[in-house]
């Protein structure tokens, strides 16, 4: 836990990880200017669906095209959080319509999201309240799986343990 929040390391396929070259993250968005120039290269068929992103431990995010992986955006570092986000026009400017931390990747915790709010308003964009969507990630005490949690059933879909309430994916956190 850092000053930002939790990070999360990489907790998915090994073989994604060692595909990640260095400078393949996703477009860093620092500011506004930054966000507009790179909403305006995007084709209305990217814009009709959401894309790929992670929130950096230095709280500045990262976009990419909704079928790249979390750790390629990521660069393979640590993330403050990770999942999708889509964009519609409202006037004269963008705003987040929908926002998730659906990362099989990272696993972020729904907690997560107060790093994506964070970088969010400092690129001022408007943006609801929580996230949209939330996942909810355990790691099995049994089997080791990772789970998504549906409906509050916290039982694990490969074996049938019971799952933690408290999130848990990463045993080195």
């Amino acid at each position: 836990m850092n000053a930002r929040g939790r990070s999360y390391r990489y907790v998915g396929p090994v073989e994604l990880r060692a595909a990640v070259r260095p400078g393949s993250g996703g477009c860093l968005i620092n500011s506004a200017a930054d966000f507009g120039s790179w909403i305006t290269e995007r084709s209305v068929a990217e814009l009709a669906e959401p894309f790929t992103f992670v929130v950096c431990t230095d709280g500045v995010l990262r976009l990419a095209p909704r079928r790249s992986e979390h750790v390629a955006c990521a660069g393979g570092d640590l993330v403050l959080s990770a999942g999708e986000i889509g964009f519609t026009r409202e006037a004269d400017w963008w705003v987040v319509g929908e926002v998730s931390n659906h990362s099989t990747g990272y696993c972020p915790d729904v907690s997560s999201w107060s790093a994506v709010a964070r970088a969010l308003d400092g690129i001022e964009l408007r943006r609801p309240s929580g996230f949209t969507h939330e996942v909810v990630f355990r790691r099995c005490p049994g089997c080791q799986e990772h789970n998504i949690v549906r409906e509050d059933a916290f039982v694990c879909v490969f074996c049938g343990s019971d799952l933690p309430e408290a999130w848990n994916v990463d045993p080195a956190v």
